[in-house]
């Protein structure tokens, strides 16, 4: 990234920073991926359970890496074969103690936005593990509520619905069509305006472009 508009990120994440405070949602700025895979050793004790919903940014930033190389119980939904392994998995899953995710697009406000299929990632976000953290890339922040939708259908499905193979007009043209296709990626639209549990969603905001 170019080092006037890392300094430009800088500052809106310090912005936002507040604002999710505002929201009882804790907010952290990491310059780089390398900065944010070691904020995430910090704030994940060793021992700890973790597991993770899809995300091209996890991978990207070396943090599943991380979580899969070290002192943790990983619990990884790959690893269900079968309809009743999937759903042991899930109960494991519902009660980690760490979920980590990305967001679709994140408002200047503090508001996070988020469309899903299945809602795997989006169930754990809402409900069941002790603590969420997301890791979210400069390319991601938004205005509003809105423009974080139309960003999500416009950036992030087409090249997701292309690298799972859903055969979804997104796939197929490059763009949204608001389909109903067996395979729509877009079933679930998440708002997350406020969070009622103290220190359980943290927000990490890196100043990279990373994931969809």
């Amino acid at each position: 990234m170019h080092a006037a508009r890392q300094d430009a990120f800088a500052k809106t994440a310090a912005t936002l920073i507040k604002n999710l405070e505002k929201r009882n949602i804790e907010g952290y700025y990491c310059p780089t991926s390398a900065d944010a895979v070691e904020l995430v050793r910090t704030l994940v004790p060793e021992g700890a359970s973790v597991t993770w919903g899809g995300s091209e940014t996890l991978a990207e930033t070396g943090v599943k890496a991380l979580l899969t190389s070290g002192p943790y119980r990983v619990i990884d939904r790959s690893r269900a074969t079968t309809p009743e392994e999937q759903r042991a998995v899930w109960r494991e899953r519902t009660c980690a103690d760490f979920h980590f995710m990305s967001a679709n697009a994140l408002t200047v406000s503090g508001e996070i936005v988020n469309i899903d299929g299945n809602a795997d990632r989006l169930s754990l976000l809402l409900h069941g593990p002790e603590h969420v953290i997301m890791l979210v890339g400069a390319n991601k922040i938004v205005t509003d509520v809105d423009a974080g939708i139309k960003r999500t259908r416009t950036h992030a499905c087409p090249p997701n619905a292309s690298r799972l193979h859903t055969n979804t007009p997104c796939e197929l043209t490059g763009v949204c069509r608001e389909c109903h296709a067996p395979q729509c990626m877009c079933c679930q639209v998440v708002v997350t305006r406020h969070s009622r549990h103290t220190g359980r969603i943290k927000v990490v905001l890196i100043g990279e472009d990373l994931g969809f």
